[in-house]
């Protein structure tokens, strides 16, 4: 499997560098509402920067280098009084609001409240040329349709799920909140606070605030952590890309300095952090190709159709379940974690061998014939999990064809999801097949172990 890994490496990069070499950029500098940015960040104490807005034909809207940037040169540094964070916001009309309202605000809320009125205000904001170039809307989860929701993978379909219902429940627990700021709004609160509303702030927050410890004050409830830095948002993220960023206590600047070198006029990258795709899509609302933090997850549900005629599967999954050993079960390209071939092992076992159980979880070696059914299993689930990947695909390319634009953009990052899943799948099982000889699947039962 060593092998495989290196030739996947190699095939990547060569992708990738075909791919640089085709890409091409429309500076967006000159446009009226990046022209606002500039001038609204100057005032605020930006002095220069190496970077202008750029429309890139790969990933959109992002940021160019208008020099060559050596390691460990300054990619950008913003000044602390262009960041939008809580304290911005209590400092502002709403901090009387905010600071007498009970129970306790978070800066989350406080921040997406913010944002809502700011917009409202429109062109009479202080903070309009920043709200202004903010997306319009997003492809996270919190925004997807059911018809995408149902096409995303069963691994994540949940989470995504559980996010779309936590920000309708921010907005519909907040109600009496928002009443209360009728005196600062010229239309109702109803028509001004909407779900709608609150979902693009939440996610504006979300997907584009930096990280930046704030010392915990009495007029909020939570960790403040949030940040939200105009123009220094607009830097795309790549997995392999290396870049250090936080605030600098001395110059008071956001600052983030390059590990590698970046090439004057390419599009400037950060490192979100070494995430998964699923975990980019939830969180940010896009896909990486050929992130080499992603994995394919196998859920418990699977495994429990696919081993559904073992009679002691119901105890097996328990002690599974009691020891933690359902969460984080995957396979990459190189082939099934340790987790899941760990778990494998186990569920390969008979109940009359329950006093060895633990020790398999620990890592004991098993027979050859216990290994075998552990990696024809694995080889199975993958089967499955990419006929369902081929599926999901064939729907979506149905969808689009019928759906509006709108909808077209969150079917767009599903698939790329799908598709980079369909990827990792496929080297999984080349693995698995170098690993087993290639031998028939027919040859050995499921249940044939246990």
């Amino acid at each position: 499997m060593g092998g495989h890994s290196r030739r996947a490496g190699r095939a990547a990069r060569r992708r990738r560098q075909k791919h640089e070499h085709t890409i091409q950029s429309i500076s967006l500098c000159h446009q009226p509402q990046y022209v606002r940015l500039m001038k609204f960040l100057h005032q605020r104490g930006l002095t220069s920067t190496l970077l202008q807005p750029a429309l890139f034909t790969d990933t959109g809207r992002g940021l160019q280098t208008l020099q060559t940037i050596e390691p460990g040169g300054m990619v950008i540094s913003l000044p602390q009084s262009c960041l939008l964070t809580t304290s911005a916001v209590l400092d502002s009309y709403l901090g009387p609001y905010i600071k007498n309202w009970k129970p306790r605000l978070s800066p989350l809320l406080a921040l997406c409240v913010f944002l809502v009125c700011e917009r409202h205000r429109g062109e009479g904001s202080p903070w309009f040329p920043y709200v202004d170039v903010l997306p319009k809307t997003y492809t996270c989860p919190a925004y997807f349709t059911d018809d995408a929701m149902a096409v995303l993978p069963v691994s994540v379909r949940q989470r995504a799920t559980e996010q779309r219902e936590a920000v309708r429940e921010i907005h519909s627990n907040n109600q009496d909140f928002f009443r209360s700021l009728q005196p600062i709004l010229s239309e109702p609160t109803e028509d001004v606070l909407t779900y709608e509303a609150l979902r693009w702030a939440w996610c504006s927050v979300n997907t584009r605030s930096v990280f930046m410890s704030h010392p915990p004050n009495s007029f909020l409830c939570g960790e403040d952590n949030y940040a939200l830095a105009p123009f220094l948002d607009l830097l795309n993220h790549r997995p392999d890309v290396q870049v250090k960023a936080s605030f600098n206590p001395v110059t008071r600047c956001y600052e983030i300095r390059s590990v590698s070198r970046t090439l004057r006029y390419q599009q400037a990258f950060i490192n979100y952090g070494c995430h998964d795709n699923q975990r980019l899509l939830l969180e940010y609302g896009f896909v990486a190709t050929n992130n080499p933090h992603s994995v394919v997850y196998v859920d418990s549900d699977l495994l429990c159709d696919l081993l559904r005629s073992d009679k002691s599967l119901d105890k097996k999954m328990t002690f599974l379940r009691e020891n933690y050993f359902l969460h984080n079960l995957s396979v990459s390209s190189d082939g099934p974690s340790w987790r899941l071939m760990t778990a494998l092992r186990l569920l390969s076992l008979p109940s009359t061998l329950y006093h060895h159980w633990k020790a398999v979880l620990l890592g004991q070696v098993v027979c050859e014939e216990t290994e075998e059914w552990s990696v024809r299993t694995a080889t199975t689930l993958c089967q499955r999990l990419l006929l369902d990947a081929d599926r999901a695909l064939d729907k979506i390319s149905h969808l689009l064809q019928q759906c509006e634009q709108p909808i077209r953009e969150q079917l767009a990052v599903v698939r790329s999801l799908q598709q980079e899943e369909k990827c990792i799948l496929e080297s999984c099982l080349q693995a698995l097949r170098e690993r087993n000889g290639n031998v028939s699947l027919c040859q050995l039962p499921i249940g044939a172990v246990s």
